[in-house]
């Protein structure tokens, strides 16, 4: 016998065709069967006062969360041409933030123009200035009243003088009172 011819054992084996199904194939097939038997249809895989929770939360998420989420995405989308603006230090960031604010008053239609707006390079403004960035230490915090106030905040020496001010203010209205006025008559 050469290594190219097949064992005589395997010559003698049975044939596959003719075996029966044995216990796990038995099983499989009746598995398939249970699961295509036709179920009763069901619209929801919840039933009666639980399907009434799930749909009041669904509501109050469409009613409540949805819209508070698409504010925040607008107003947020609205704002990056500022935050661009000021991280290129633009020279014009605030005309470019009023435009924001504008856009978000008008429905977004001015939105696209502020955005061209903080990447553009102001020509006009580097011809003038020498630069096209704004070299400002405090840049960004012009529309800022809070940080405005904070930052001129009135020393305790400023209000003693402002108020030794209007005490000599005050001396020199009382003495043209008494001074008699000098009238033509």
């Amino acid at each position: 016998m050469t290594s190219h011819e097949p064992h005589a054992t395997r010559a003698c084996a049975p044939s596959r065709a003719g075996r029966r199904p044995t216990g796990t194939s038995a099983w499989l097939v009746a598995l398939g069967l249970v699961a295509c038997w036709p179920q009763p249809a069901a619209a929801s895989l919840l039933s009666g006062e639980a399907l009434d929770t799930a749909a009041n939360v669904v509501a109050w998420i469409a009613l409540i969360i949805v819209p508070l989420v698409a504010i925040a995405v607008f107003w947020i989308v609205h704002i990056l041409p500022e935050k661009i603006a000021e991280q290129r230090r633009h020279p014009q960031l605030s005309a470019i933030k009023t435009l924001c604010l504008l856009s978000l008053v008008f429905g977004g239609l001015l939105w696209p123009i502020a955005w061209l707006w903080a990447y553009t390079k102001p020509v006009l403004h580097k011809i003038a200035y020498g630069t096209d960035v704004d070299e400002t230490m405090h840049h960004g915090e012009a529309l800022s009243p809070v940080a405005d106030a904070r930052e001129h905040d009135a020393a305790p020496d400023d209000v003693a003088a402002l108020h030794a001010r209007i005490a000599s203010l005050e001396a020199q209205l009382s003495a043209q009172d008494r001074a008699p006025h000098g009238g033509a008559g």
